[in-house]
Order: C-alpha cells, then sequence, then structure tokens
C-alpha cells in the first residue's frame, strides 16, 4: 500500500471545511424575537391577573352588598309587626308601620321592652279628634288642635290620616317622654306636628270607650284612665 507523505496529508486537512460560523445579526435577531416573546407573555400575564383581581374584588364587594341587603330584610323582617296595648279599658291591637315609619317604630318597640308604656295614662282626651298617653304635658297647646280641628272637612286626607291611626309628636320620636296618640277621626292639619307609625286592627270600640270618658275644661280625664302593658308580637 502506497504512503502518503504528510505534505499530502497537509493538503487534505486545508481542503476540509469546519463549521459554519453565525452572523452577529442573526444572533441580535433571534435575541429581539426572544425578548419579544417574553415581554408579551409577561403582559398578557399581568393583564389576566389584574383581570382577575377585579373580577374577585367585584364578586366579593357584590356579596358583602346582598349580605348587607339581606341582614337588613331580615332584621325588618325579624322586629314585630304588631303590638297589644292593654287599657283599662280593654285590648287595642295596633300593626306597626315598620318600612313607612322605622325610626318611630324602632324607638316604640326599645321602650315597648323597657316597659316604657306600662301605667301611662291618658292624659288627653278629645272627642272626635284624638286619644293621648304619655306621662308629660302635650307640647302641642289644645287651642291649636281644637281652633284646626274645625279646618278638617276641608283639607284633603290621605290613608294615614284617617281615623285610628296611632301616631306620636314628631318632637318627642327619640325622647324619653315618647307619648301615643290615637286618633279618632281625619286629623290632615296634624301633618306637620305628628309622626304616624301605625293603625288600630282591633279594638277600636275600646278607643271610642275611652274618647267617651268625662274629661275636664282641659281634656283632662276626670277619673283615670291608662295603659297596663304592651305585648310584641310578630303574627297576629
Amino acid at each position: 500500500m502506497a504512503r502518503i507523505k504528510p505534505q499530502a496529508l497537509l493538503n487534505q486537512s486545508k481542503k476540509k471545511k469546519g463549521p459554519s460560523r453565525i452572523s452577529i445579526s442573526t444572533i441580535i435577531v433571534c435575541n429581539l424575537v426572544v425578548a419579544v416573546v417574553i415581554l408579551s407573555l409577561v403582559t398578557t400575564y399581568r393583564h389576566w391577573s389584574q383581570r382577575s383581581r377585579n373580577t374577585i374584588e367585584h364578586e366579593t364587594q357584590s356579596q358583602r352588598f346582598e349580605d348587607t341587603n339581606a341582614a337588613s330584610e331580615k332584621k325588618s323582617y325579624d322586629l314585630p309587626g304588631y303590638a297589644d296595648i292593654n287599657t283599662s279599658k280593654g285590648l287595642i291591637t295596633v300593626e306597626l308601620f315598620k318600612e313607612g315609619s322605622p325610626e318611630a317604630v324602632d324607638k316604640f318597640l326599645d321602650l315597648c321592652q323597657k316597659d316604657h308604656f306600662k301605667g301611662m295614662p291618658f292624659h288627653r282626651v278629645i272627642k272626635n279628634y284624638l286619644v293621648q298617653a304619655g306621662n308629660s304635658a302635650s307640647s302641642i297647646p289644645v287651642e291649636e288642635w281644637t281652633a284646626k280641628g274645625k279646618l278638617r272637612g276641608r283639607l284633603d286626607t290621605s290613608p294615614k290620616h284617617e281615623a285610628f291611626m296611632l301616631g306620636t309628636p314628631k318632637n318627642k320620636v327619640n325622647n324619653k317622654d315618647f307619648e301615643l296618640l290615637i286618633t279618632t277621626a281625619p286629623i290632615p292639619d296634624l301633618n306637620d306636628q305628628l309622626v304616624v307609625f301605625g293603625r288600630v286592627l282591633k279594638g277600636e270600640d275600646v278607643v271610642q270607650e275611652i274618647e267617651e270618658v268625662d274629661t275636664d275644661e282641659h281634656y283632662q280625664p276626670k277619673s283615670p284612665i291608662g295603659i297596663i302593658g304592651v305585648i310584641l308580637k310578630r303574627e297576629i
């Protein structure tokens, strides 16, 4: 076998090609593409992550709002809606306007639990007008009531101004001297002074019997008559 000379081997090695080189521009382009892809992925992740957080916060706030409304509705629903007012003349059952006059009803319920009305006298009785129970002198002058009473027939009335409505003077709603008034005739002229928070369901005859008692010149009953106690009820 013929031997290859060293010089021939050297020439053959020079003819062999080495690995092809990658240009710098190609490397830069690839790096840019990778950077753009990474940036797009990061931006997409942040967008969906923020959207998810907003959705969760919105759902949480909505749930809290619904829970608050539900609690409020439940509280209103659970409150007693009726009361039995036991008087020395008999029993008067009233319905409370929990939605129409919530402030007055809340105060009335609170005072009932404290026996505020137990033993409270009817200290003013005006025939064909109203009967009033309280422990202090009325803040509305009798003369003003009777003078306005003459105008009743010429004033428009609404259901809350009809006879046998339960109310209290506006200036006594949040007062320790909270009083009870039961109308025996429509009195729209007292709209600016009276808060109506209920109506008589049973016992109109008892109210009328109280109305018929003898009174002095100040419309105060000559014989003691008052409230024995109040029992709250959720149903009648």
